[in-house]
């Protein structure tokens, strides 16, 4: 197949129609067509956020990576802009993989990975170049004729001769940076720091961070950025072994705060978190507004699983919402919270208080597209909860608390069909023998905000169409349904 931006378009706008809503969210942004991963390019520009994508538009699959694009005014309603990149180089002949944008001379630029494969193993036999494309109206863009920008002959000794990819482009101190990452060959992820002062000639400064060995053996999608004082790194690290209950899953994502040197490129830092610790976070990137707030998105999957809508629906692949990452000084913890921009879409609120539970109650409203605040009173119960997106015959998804392990559950056993078996925890502490939670319900996701932002959980879920109710529930004991507020959420997509 040639890959070409015209061709992209065409198929899609041909096809589209063929979309099934059933798991379609409704506001969240999802590709309008075929397979979406990785947050790209994001970044607030001329009054719009933009936010691209790695896209695969000809299947519900992942495939030779092209970059979809979307654009926004406040994060919640999206416009899909032109396909901004695809695969027609001979450095990029095998994907344009992850990226950022930057401005430079007033035009927007996407510096991105071109993959080439090289043999018959496309698991194996491949490399990877850094490139640019240029905009003047931030839709259209033009690759560099000058490309690669950052090529083979620049990766140091001992990081890898394959994995050189997902480049976060930044500024400080009158030159421009970019992180990227990689691996020793030998088990262990790390990240390489390069300069430049025109984003066309790089020179290498220092290995940045790399693994200790219970990290991971890759590190994908780096992102520095400054908060408060500090730095902070994010990224990804691929097959980084479970730490009691936390990096449960075969990838995950993770963030440490500290400090750069930029003229050895050497990051300083204590100790590392996770950034989610629910099931479908993976690859976040961060951008900075006008309003001065670090806006955090993420790839609301994971990868090496069936998505249930591979198969029938035409499209596979979703973005959390977007949270805004704030620096608790006390213990220089990140906080992510929700936007202040989605309360604007709350519709037809609902609201209980005080109500005593022992026992399961179903409560008087139901819904698949809304917004929770919660707060629940532990008394003597083992463990108090809610349980989502039930139908009255098993199908549920549990959100609860155990009281004596300080653990916070979210279960999605029984959440549907391509989900079973499946459970994530995180510690939470009940202050004053309270919790409160913000729960967003999507169609097929569900992120939960626990103790104003300190720990937040993502899952994609896929239940019935008739599994609409919601219940209250306390076991071994009673507990309180404090306060109860609902509002469904205006869909959008």
């Amino acid at each position: 197949m040639l890959y070409t931006l015209d061709n992209a378009e065409q198929f899609v706008a041909e096809r589209k129609h063929l979309l099934r809503p059933q798991y379609r969210l409704g506001y969240h942004l999802m590709a309008e067509f075929g397979w979406m991963n990785d947050p790209n390019g994001f970044i607030f520009h001329n009054g719009h956020y933009h936010l691209f994508y790695q896209y695969y538009p000809y299947q519900p699959v992942w495939g030779p990576m092209h970059w979809g694009h979307a654009i926004s005014r406040d994060l919640v309603s999206w416009e899909y802009a032109p396909v901004a990149l695809a695969p027609d180089q001979p450095y990029d002949s095998g994907g344009c993989f992850s990226g950022s944008a930057i401005v430079h001379e007033g035009k927007l630029h996407l510096m991105y990975t071109g993959h080439v494969v090289t043999g018959p193993n496309g698991d194996t036999d491949y490399y990877q170049t850094q490139n640019i494309a240029v905009s003047d109206d931030g839709r259209a863009f033009a690759k560099l004729a000058s490309n690669p920008v950052l090529g083979l002959e620049q990766i140091p000794a001992g990081a890898s001769r394959k994995d050189f990819r997902d480049p976060k482009v930044f500024e400080r101190d009158g030159s421009y940076y970019t992180v990227i990452g990689s691996n020793d060959g030998a088990g262990h992820g790390l990240i390489l720091l390069y300069r430049s002062q025109n984003l066309v000639n790089w020179t290498f400064v220092g290995e940045m961070a790399r693994s200790d060995g219970q990290m991971g053996d890759n590190w994908e999608c780096p992102d520095l950025f400054p908060l408060g004082d500090y730095d902070v790194l994010m990224m990804s690290p691929q097959r980084m072994p479970a730490q009691g209950d936390n990096y449960r899953n075969l990838h995950s994502t993770t963030y440490m705060v500290g400090k750069l040197n930029t003229e050895t490129g050497l990051f300083s830092y204590d100790g590392y978190e996770p950034i989610d610790y629910g099931f479908d976070f993976y690859a976040p990137q961060t951008a900075l507004d006008s309003q001065g707030r670090r806006i955090v998105i993420g790839w609301m999957e994971t990868w090496e699983q069936e998505i249930p809508t591979q198969l029938g629906h035409y499209w596979a692949g979703a973005m959390t919402l977007p949270r805004e990452a704030v620096l608790r000084s006390s213990d220089r913890k990140l906080l992510f919270q929700p936007l202040e921009e989605l309360k604007a879409y709350r519709r037809d609120g609902f609201e209980l208080r005080e109500l005593e539970l022992a026992g399961e109650q179903l409560l008087a409203v139901r819904g698949d597209c809304y917004e929770l605040e919660v707060v629940l009173r532990i008394g003597s119960a083992r463990e108090l909860g809610l349980k989502l997106r039930t139908n009255g015959a098993g199908e549920e998804t549990v959100l609860a608390y155990h009281a004596e392990e300080g653990l916070f559950r979210f279960n999605r056993d029984c959440s549907g069909i391509g989900q079973g078996g499946e459970r994530r925890t995180a510690i939470a502490l009940a202050e004053g023998g309270e919790l409160s939670l913000r729960i967003f319900v999507d169609q097929s996701s569900v992120e939960v905000f626990l103790q104003g932002g300190e720990k937040v959980m993502t899952g994609r879920i896929y239940p019935g169409e008739a599994s609409t109710g919601i219940a209250a529930f306390a076991s071994g004991g009673t507990g309180t349904l404090v306060s109860f507020k609902k509002w469904d959420i205006e869909r959008q997509l």
